[in-house]
Parts: structure tokens; sequence; C-alpha cells
């Protein structure tokens, strides 16, 4: 049995990629993720001063002759000291003044908090009778039919020793004895995993540090895959049995490859998945005999993904194998797995993104993107029908129920997009129809108006846009406008409900998502031909997205500002080398600016598997020419240039910080070198803002700390675009 969210096929190990695409105000209370099914690829873990970190480094005892270190190296650390001092001093200097109207837009911020997600509970998962669910830290246990204030509680984060950690992801052992969970702290990307005895008085049997998926294969036999350097490629057994012992079990030994855990629906298999950017390899570890040696369903083909659930004695196989290269859903039986056994069973129409897919005990449910619009499809196994169900057209977004059990006669879910909070539908096996929860109390939003619009790339390639505006505001090319990209691995850009993006509709702005070529909205091959040679299509497709929203009277340049995260870094950065008077100010969050330096040092923990995504300029020199070709940071020239504002992190380990202070030193000088060389009247000095926070990492930050580094962006953009 698991605690989590369900498993989402289109993205198993992004890296880049945030889990919070660009300020999203991250939740009070339920932090239990599993982010093995988000855009961030780490489930990530406790604190840096846990107790076990001191006991279980013995070899820090050892004393080692001091070698004297590479002048260069010296030389280099200095730089970059200097480097960060210089910039916290700036920060400091220059904060004050964005210090009156961020306080203003944290109180606003809060209060749309508590009025839209006051009713939103975490998760909970039912096991037979009994219910678990998690709020501040502890774990709770209460019986379905009784008032959850009478829960117990199980243990907290501080009853064990981590007080400053968060609860991420827990499964449960199929006899409810034990509990894993994996545990974090916000400046850490290693998550730890706890293995509770759930007795009278539950007890800490085990700690595993450095862990990143886990499941149960029977009551007492646990695998687990261990992270190092973001890197997990070696998977491990577990047992609680009288005579306990861990042990190998498998070895990835290409580092392209990433390696994680699932248990399928039906709890028949283990499977062990080992994925790079464009290809899988799967192996089942059969449950029943969780000693005997784990079973390859099919060799890595290149090129060729896939993914296993069961039923009944076959696999169902979802897979790119065919044409077209989209997701497909085949079946094979397990004694014959083999790519030439699988049977095609339910296919895509054209140009339809799958979303999510879950399987039940007599059903299959898909959550389907088509022409902007999302669609359920519940596939009947026992009747062999097909319904399609097309959902509101408000819905951007959709948030399956925690690990719904596999034999439920209903499916849960939420439906929200970034200005209408998360509401509630269920679909009934039984009835097949689509319910809307009528108990809820969440307030409609009535204000906003919800466009969608293709712009005419360079090659003529039409690319989606999404636009939401107050409906009563006049004028609209005077309104203030955030414009929206990522762009990149194949993932869409979040439009899940965000407090700050209804604040700003509320407050005449305009918001739109730009749907780039790189990511993944209208499918893989929309994936693929924004990446590697073909990066700059997703350059020219933001910049043919600007100048529709322009044209069509949805604001104008001044009023213009570009928001992007992690690898949406590249192609905002890019257009503001090459069409810098499309916008007038960028807010950057832990942006990825300087792709040819990165991609050239391999000892860097992702540059490998990356090489996928962006080309390997270390053995192509075609690789090399394109790259330098669009990368923000070496196309930096004495110009014109919008106002930038960028959160960085000290300790993010996917974004080295060394490049995003190389970035603003360089810009800051372009701009400066411009000025001087111009004579117009009234010559305007863009500001160039970098926040580096101490605390907080790539892919999560406390709920004060992402709601103070959303309030800083928006008090930027609301000074330089004059709109205070």
């Amino acid at each position: 049995m698991t605690l989590s969210f369900s498993v989402k096929y289109y993205s198993k190990h992004n890296h880049l990629q945030t889990i919070y695409l660009y300020s999203q105000i991250k939740p009070k209370k339920c932090h239990i993720l599993d982010c093995s099914g988000n855009a961030c690829r780490s489930t990530l873990p406790p604190g840096s001063i846990l107790w076990w970190r001191f006991l279980s480094c013995k070899e820090t005892t050892k004393v080692s002759r001091k070698r004297k270190k590479n002048p260069s190296v010296i030389t280099s650390e200095l730089l970059y000291k200097d480097l960060l001092r210089s910039e916290q001093e700036n920060w400091n200097e220059i904060s004050a003044r964005y210090e009156s109207m961020t306080k203003r837009i944290k109180q606003k911020l809060e209060g749309l908090h508590n009025k839209y997600t006051f009713n939103l509970s975490s998760p909970r998962i039912r096991f037979g009778e009994n219910v678990y669910f998690e709020e501040n830290g502890c774990i709770f246990l209460s019986k379905a039919d009784d008032d959850e204030a009478n829960a117990n509680v199980l243990f907290s984060t501080e009853d064990i020793g981590f007080s400053d950690a968060h609860i991420q992801r827990i499964r449960i052992s199929p006899d409810q004895r034990y509990m894993a969970a994996s545990l974090k702290s916000e400046n850490s990307e290693e998550a730890t995993c706890v293995i509770m005895k759930l007795d009278h008085f539950p007890v800490m049997e085990k700690v595993i540090p450095n862990i990143f998926s886990f499941e149960w294969a029977t009551s007492d036999v646990l695998f687990y895959t261990s992270q190092k350097n973001l890197k997990c490629q070696e998977v491990f057994m577990t047992t609680f049995t009288n005579e306990r012992h861990t042990k190998l079990v498998y070895t990835e030994q290409d580092a392209r490859f990433f390696v994680d855990i699932y248990c399928t629906k039906d709890r028949r298999f283990l499977t062990i998945n080992s994925n790079s950017k464009t290809t899988s390899e799967v192996w089942l570890v059969d449950c029943s005999h969780p000693f005997k040696s784990p079973v390859l369903v099919q060799a890595r083909t290149k090129g060729v993904i896939y993914h296993i659930e069961h039923r009944n004695d076959e696999l169902y196989i979802l897979t790119t194998y065919g044409e077209p290269a989209e997701y497909k859903l085949m079946k094979a039986p397990v004694a014959s797995s083999g790519m030439e056994n699988w049977q095609l069973f339910y296919a895509l129409e054209e140009k339809t993104k799958l979303i999510d897919l879950e399987m039940f005990s007599n059903h299959c449910i898909m959550f389907l993107q088509h022409t902007g619009h999302l669609y359920l499809n519940v596939i009947s196994f026992v009747s062999h029908s097909i319904q399609s169900i097309k959902l509101p057209t408000w819905a951007c977004a959709f948030e399956l129920e925690s690990h719904p059990e596999h034999t439920t006669s209903t499916c849960y879910f939420q439906l929200s997009s970034p200005v209408h909070p998360p509401k509630c539908f269920a679909y009934s096996f039984k009835e097949n129809n689509l319910i809307e929860q009528a108990e809820q109390e969440v307030p409609i939003i009535k204000n906003c108006h919800t466009t969608r619009l293709l712009a005419k790339s360079k090659d003529e390639t039409l690319v989606p846009i999404t636009v939401f505006h107050n409906i009563n505001s006049k004028e609209l090319h005077r309104k203030p406008l955030l414009v929206h990209v990522y762009g990149a691995y194949g993932i869409d850009l979040n439009m899940s409900f965000k407090e700050e993006k209804l604040m700003l509709i509320e407050e005449g702005w305009i918001l739109a998502y730009c749907h780039v070529r790189g990511g993944g909205e209208l499918g893989l091959s929309w994936h693929k031909d924004g990446c590697q040679h073909n990066k700059l299509k997703g350059l020219h497709d933001l910049k043919a997205c600007i100048m529709l929203l322009h044209e069509l009277g949805f604001s104008q340049p001044k009023y213009t500002a570009l928001a992007a995260a992690s690898a949406g870094g590249v192609l905002a950065g890019a257009l503001c080398n090459t069409d810098p008077e499309l916008i007038r100010a960028m807010v950057l969050q832990a942006p990825f600016l300087d792709v040819l330096n990165t991609m050239m040092k391999t000892h860097l923990p992702l540059t490998m598997e990356e090489q996928e995504e962006w080309g390997n300029p270390l053995a192509d020199e075609k690789s090399m020419k394109y790259i330098k070709n669009y990368c923000p940071y070496q196309n930096i020239k004495p110009q014109h240039y919008p106002s930038v504002f960028i959160t960085a992190y000290e300790n993010d380990q996917r974004i080295p910080l060394t490049g995003v202070l190389k970035y603003v030193q360089k810009l800051r000088k372009a701009a400066r070198d411009h000025a001087s060389k111009t004579d117009r009247k009234g010559n305007w000095i863009p500001n160039i803002i970098l926040d580096i926070e101490a605390k907080g990492s790539h892919c999560d930050s406390s709920w004060e700390d992402s709601l103070n580094e959303v309030a800083r962006h928006l008090a930027f953009l609301n000074k330089e675009l004059d709109k205070e």
C-alpha cells in the first residue's frame, strides 16, 4: 500500500525542471509528495545536521596528508566568494526600495491563500477500515467511518529527531505492520527513509540515508534505490524478518540512465525502471517471490520508452514503440513479454497529449489534452468500451486522488487553472458518469476570461497560447502582461492554481502561457521538435507568441514582462539577447543560463543525462556551434536590455550558482557599456538584480520562503512596469 500522488508516466526523471514552475507558493500544511511523477526528479531529504550523518562516517576519523591546492582552483574559489559577497551586499542595499510593496503583496497573498485553500486537506489513503493521513509533520490513523477529530497520532517528525524535515512519501507494508517514510529538508536534494514498526507505540526500526524511491514487495521485504549526486543507479533489498539483511539487487552502468521503483496497482510486481531521456528498460520482481532475480521485460531499444502495469497475468505497456512515436497502450503475456509479442490495446488521436494514466481492477482512466482542452477517457476491461468526457473548458490542470484503491468504484480528482482554485470531481464506474462534488465551499471565480490562441512561428508552425484576463478590464493594450515560458524536457507549463496569479487578475493584469516547442503540450513530437538542434524553434515560437499578443491588443512592450524558471531560463534569456525590445522586465527563478559551459563540464552530476536534451558539445562540433548560437550567457552584448530580477539558491545542486553570478556580471557590464555609448535623451539603464537565497533548493522551499520570493518578484514587476 502507498501514500503518494499517481504515477505520471510522461516525466519520470526530469532534471533541471523545478516542481514549482515560476513562483508557485507551496502549501503550508501538506508535504506528502511523490516527485517521481512531477517535474523535479529528486525525491529529496532531511536536514544537514541529523544525528546519523555523524555516526555513519567512520572514515572521517582518518587523518590524511593535506595536499596543496592548484593555484588556479584557489583563484577561482576566491573569485566566486568575491562575486557572492558583492551580490549579497548589492541586494541588501537595493531591497529596501521594494519593502513596502512586498509587505502589501504578502498580506494580500496570505488572505487569498486562507480564502481559497482552507478546505484542501492533505492526501488521505484508505487501507481497509483504516485511513492514514499527514498534517503538520504528524502521521495520523483513523477509522474510515469515524470522525477525523478522533484520529490517533502515530508519530511526528519531531518525535523521531527530524524536526527540520517534512514527510514527503509514505509506503505501508501489506499487513500494516511497517511504514516507510521519506523525509527531507528544504536545503537538501537527498531523502532519508525511516522505517517505523506500527505497534501500540511505533518504533523506528531502520534509517536509510540518500534514498529516492522505495516499495514493499511483501510485508517484511522493502526494495529501494539509493541516490548520490542526483543520480540513482542502484537498487537494494532489505528484510525485516528474523534474519535481517540488505543486499544489492540491480546496478545501472550507463550514466545517462536513472533508476526508480514502482509497484503495480494489483501488487503483483515491483518494477525496476531504468530510464534515460529517450529510452527505457524494465525488470520485474515477483512480489510473491521477492528473493528471485528480477526478470527483464524488454531490453532497452534506443528511442523506445515504456512503463509497465499488470492485470490478470497480462502486462499493460505504456510505450512510444511503433508509429507514430507517441504514447500508446499495448499488452503482452507475462510469460512472453518481449517487444515481438506487444499488441496494440489503445492508441491516442493525433496531436493528443497523455497527461496521466491510472489502472483500476476493471477500468483504465486516461487524462488527455487535445487542442488546449482536457478530456477524461475511461476504458472498461469488462465491456471493452471507451467513454470520452470533455472536462470543463476553464480547466487547465488536474490532480488525481492520492493513490486510489485498486478496487474502488469511484475515481476522485481535482481540476484547476492558474486562476481557478481546485474543484473536486468524481467519476463513478458504476454509473458511468462525472459528478461535480457539491459540498465544497470553494468560491467560484467569475471575473476571469480564458482565451486560447494560436501564433504562427517562423516556420509557420502554430503555437498554442492560453490567455487569462479580467472580464471587467478596459483598454487591454494599457494593461500589464506577464508571459510564461518553459519549453524543455517535454514538460508542460505548470498551470495549476496559484494565489499570486489570481491576485494579478484581480489587479487588472493579463497572464499568457506560451506552450512552445520543447515542452510537451502537443505530445512527444512537440518536445522532439524543440530539443538539441531544434532549440531555436522554441525561441522563434516565444517571439511569435509575444508579437501576436501585442498585435491583438493584449498590452504592449513597455508593459510586458517575461517569467521563467529553471530550464525555461534558456529561452527567456535567449529572447533578451535577440529581441529585447519585446519586453520591459523579466523575472527568473533558479534559471539555467550558461548551457555551453555547463554541458562541457562532464564532472557535473547531470551533464551526461542532459546530452539527450541539449546535445554533446565536447563530441560534436555542430552541437557546440548550435548551442553557442542561442546560449544566453554566450550571446550577451552591449545593447538595450530589459530589467531582470533573478532568484538563485546558494545550495542549488542542479544549477551551479557560479554560472548565474557570471551571467549577472556580464549582463550588467553589457547594459552599462551600451548606456555609456548612447547619447539619446532619457537613456534608460535596466535594473539587474540577483537575490541569492541561503535556504531552499532547486526543487523545494518552505511556505514562508516561497511567499517572500513571490512577493519580491511581483513588487519588482510592479515598479518596473510603473504599476505601483
